[in-house]
């Protein structure tokens, strides 16, 4: 007896499986047919508004020109800013560094108050004189 209950049990298993699946694909195509058949109802709905709409006049105003259109532009409208074209401004010049006399003097304080020694009091010196 168990034998037979077996081959039962399992054909009633696969038989179960099909018949879920097969009502799955059927509510699959179902719901797939119904969204179809919505679509060419809201297509055909807007095709019927279209086509009334074809042959009727335009909305007053319809392709008319905006307003202003058509008149000369403002004064000064399109004009190049001033000042455009003519050469940037002159750039201002490096201001003055200290003069060679104000630069000596330094130098003989800071060697007086024994920052510089006398050779680096000398190096200094000529190249004071040397850039002036």
């Amino acid at each position: 007896m168990f034998r037979r209950r077996r081959p039962l049990l399992r054909a009633a298993a696969v038989g179960g499986t099909a018949y879920v699946a097969g009502r799955h694909m059927a509510n699959k195509q179902a719901e797939q047919q119904y969204t179809d058949e919505d679509q060419e109802a809201r297509l055909s709905a807007l095709e019927q508004q279209q086509a009334a709409g074809y042959g009727q006049p335009p909305p007053p105003g319809y392709g008319a020109p905006p307003p202003g259109y058509g008149q000369p532009p403002p004064p000064g409208y399109g004009a190049p800013p001033p000042g455009y074209g003519q050469p940037p401004p002159a750039e201002p010049e490096p201001a003055a560094g200290p003069s060679i006399a104000d630069q000596l003097n330094q130098l003989v304080e800071l060697h007086k108050q024994g920052a510089l020694t006398d050779e680096e009091f000398a190096t200094a010196k000529a190249s004071v004189l040397g850039s002036g």
